[in-house]
């Protein structure tokens, strides 16, 4: 059996003391904030994030990994290794999962990029089960197969503080956006693999939360078609630490026979949908 490296981006919420416990390689992801770069996790951290997204002075744009910069990593990554499994966000969210897999065709098959559909705790969760699968002696072939057949026994739901973001993104209309704040209106949008979707709206964080919670009841019995023992739940936030905390003790009082965590949202999420948001998801548990 080969040596089989596990490689991610910083979309999946690793911190770098974590990718280091967990024995895997993290791409991180680049901001232009003023025009000038910053890298996810290396000089741009969460707080310093959410101060500047905050200062409508301020522009901050998503983008991808260079190719130069993966290219590097995976030849530098294949002097110790005979196989790596790189993780990228959703294609259905990013141009970086088509480019790397451009990319690969060059590396005579070393190189298995996984178009996973997911993005921050559910990518998560697949690098999980991507090491879970190198321990159990699956090759990186298999992996990829395995992470792209089960791409979408993955759901997440998000609750909007503010439409602020969603206007500012093109996401609503300005209109739509002054509207829902009259209303102080709390949309619930759901990511179920390709894209961010509006999924519901609620006059209340309680209703928003409820909505999500049942939700998730409904995937794990119409979608999975399975019990909530048998289901990965976990959470997400911006910004916001005692929401987060809050919201966590929910979903563990709702799903106690589960071992939740919670993560920070991926700021290339947060961008579009700012502070004080919570979200929570689900994915099936691998089992080999």
């Amino acid at each position: 059996m080969g040596k089989i490296a596990v490689i991610t981006d910083s979309n999946a919420g690793f911190s770098v003391e974590e990718a280091k416990e967990k024995g895997i390689m993290v791409v991180p992801m680049p901001f232009y904030i003023n025009e000038k770069v910053y890298y996810e996790n290396i000089d741009l951290d969460q707080k310093g994030f959410y101060k500047m997204l905050e200062d409508d002075s301020i522009d901050i744009k998503t983008s991808m990994p260079t190719t130069g910069d993966v290219i590097d990593l995976w030849k530098k990554t294949l002097e110790s290794y005979d196989e790596i499994v790189y993780i990228p966000m959703s294609s259905g969210l990013s141009s970086s999962c088509e480019t790397a897999m451009m990319l690969s065709e060059d590396f005579d098959g070393k190189v298995q990029v996984v178009n996973n559909q997911r993005i921050s705790i559910t990518q998560k969760l697949s690098v999980y089960d991507a090491l879970t699968m190198v321990e159990k002696g699956a090759n990186a072939a298999e992996i990829k197969k395995y992470l792209e057949e089960t791409a979408f026994e993955s759901t997440i739901y998000i609750m909007v503080d503010t439409l602020k973001y969603l206007k500012k993104g093109g996401r609503i209309t300005p209109a739509a956006a002054a509207l829902g704040t009259l209303l102080k209106l709390k949309p619930v949008l759901q990511i179920q693999g390709e894209k961010l979707d509006a999924f519901s709206k609620a006059r209340t964080v309680k209703l928003a939360k409820q909505i999500m919670l049942d939700s998730i009841h409904t995937d794990i019995t119409n979608r999975f078609g399975d019990d909530p023992a048998n289901v990965n739940i976990c959470a997400a936030y911006t910004e916001d630490d005692e929401a987060a905390a809050e919201w966590l003790a929910e979903i563990k009082e709702e799903f106690p026979n589960n071992d939740v965590f919670i993560d920070p949202l991926s700021l290339s999420v947060s961008c579009h949908i700012g502070p004080s948001a919570i979200a929570i998801a689900a994915t099936r548990i691998f089992h080999g």
